[in-house]
């Protein structure tokens, strides 16, 4: 075999693996796409960007006992006819190394009515986009225990993408109740 036979064979070993690697970055949905999706009869929303103060970040914190990386909180009030319907939050949360952008939807009794991967990020773990795993939260409300494993499944190879995932909604059921309840 020449030298120019075996320098042939890296590329040739590399591309093929390359081209199966796993796809990252996935958009699922926009934000106007989530929200159609989870609050179909609604015809309007009202965006309310709130800013934390420490003692509402403290609360929250105290609440749901995860920390609170961001003191700026997005969400939409959901109405259809003038009549509230919900609140539509939009969060961010570490997967592994990357962010998973999500939603949730919060009903006028409290309860989640569902939660929406908009963009996962990862190469791994995206089974969390998985509608039977993420109706796990549905009826979830602030106070609710939330914990993988316990009242949340986990998923083998997700782990991580799974428990800050579950913090992420624990933490909004805990905002929902201290500041836009």
């Amino acid at each position: 075999m020449s030298n120019f036979d075996r320098w042939m064979m890296v590329p040739a070993l590399i591309i093929p693996a390359a081209a199966s690697a796993p796809a990252f970055a996935v958009q699922y949905m926009t934000v106007e796409q989530a929200q159609k999706v989870m609050f179909p009869a609604a015809d309007a929303f009202e965006a309310k960007i709130v800013s934390l103060t420490d003692e509402q970040k403290n609360a929250i914190e105290t609440a749901s006992g995860v920390r609170v990386r961001s003191n700026e909180i997005r969400a939409w009030r959901a109405s259809q006819g003038g009549k509230a319907a919900g609140w539509f939050m939009l969060d961010e949360v570490y997967g592994k190394h990357e962010f998973i952008t999500y939603a949730v939807a919060i009903g006028t009794d409290g309860a989640v009515k569902d939660v929406e991967i908009l963009e996962y990020r990862e190469t791994h773990g995206s089974e969390v986009t998985n509608a039977k795993w993420r109706a796990q939260f549905v009826g979830k409300k602030a106070g609710d225990t939330l914990k993988l494993d316990e009242d949340i499944r986990n998923i083998s190879g997700a782990t991580l993408s799974c428990k800050h995932l579950t913090d992420g909604v624990k933490r909004l059921l805990a905002t929902y109740a201290a500041v836009l309840k």
